[in-house]
């Protein structure tokens, strides 16, 4: 069994920071995404209001609560762009290579709701904030959630003890899985990108570059779903 190497515990005060309170950070900004998520149905005007609210929302958060923790400086930056890009291949690999691939009960069943097609009716200006905070804001909070937070909280629950990328296969697993289950009909290629992600903290032992990966990933989409009208890939 693999031991892990120990960092400091301790604030630069030299005062004992509650575990509890280390964590905020990474999980606020995250789980006001998902609240908003949640509530983009019922908030006024319907979903196309919810992403301006929400992107206010989420940027603040992540202002105030973890700025600290933000490190934009990849120590790979072209491999990480390639990196995105793969994911981003393979999002869309399967609804090219076989049209109709998630019209069975493996993706459409009461887990999950039936892909949309249709372009969202709102202007540019909903385009323009979907597209900006899928590319700026969401790769910031989900790699702090996932890959700097839970694969480490999942190692040990002192997950500060725990350095960024250290290797422990249960916890590699079940983000992964985990963070599938967030994409909801696309699991499948969640799980790959899930993996994928993990395997380059793991690699890279740097959250800016799982940012820049994750943010070319998304750049990618942005731009097949704008140009080819491919909707569906923006739940």
């Amino acid at each position: 069994m693999n031991r892990i190497p120990v960092t400091s515990a301790t604030s630069p005060a030299g005062v004992e920071v509650c575990d509890e309170k280390r964590s905020w950070p990474y999980i606020v900004p995250f789980a006001t995404l998902m609240l908003f998520l949640g509530l983009g149905g019922i908030l006024p005007g319907g979903v196309p209001w919810s992403y301006p609210l929400r992107t206010v929302a989420v940027a603040t958060v992540l202002l105030v609560c973890s700025r600290h923790l933000i490190r934009l400086r990849p120590s790979r930056g072209l491999l990480s762009v390639l990196m995105g890009v793969a994911v981003f291949a393979i999002w869309i690999a399967p609804g090219l290579l076989w049209p109709g691939y998630r019209h069975n009960w493996l993706f459409e069943n009461p887990l999950f709701h039936r892909a949309g097609s249709g372009a969202p009716q709102a202007g540019w200006w909903f385009l323009a904030i979907r597209a900006g905070g899928s590319v700026l804001l969401v790769p910031i909070v989900e790699e702090l959630f996932w890959r700097a937070w839970l694969m480490r909280w999942l190692v040990s629950h002192k997950f500060h003890e725990v350095p960024l990328g250290y290797y422990a296969a249960q916890a590699f697993w079940i983000s992964a899985l985990l963070f599938a289950s967030e994409h909801g009909i696309y699991w499948d290629v969640g799980l790959a990108a899930g993996l994928a992600y993990n395997w380059w903290m793991v690699r890279t032992k740097s959250l800016a570059d799982c940012i820049l990966a994750h943010a070319v990933t998304n750049a990618c989409l942005a731009a097949y779903v704008l140009l080819a009208g491919r909707w569906e890939y923006w739940l």
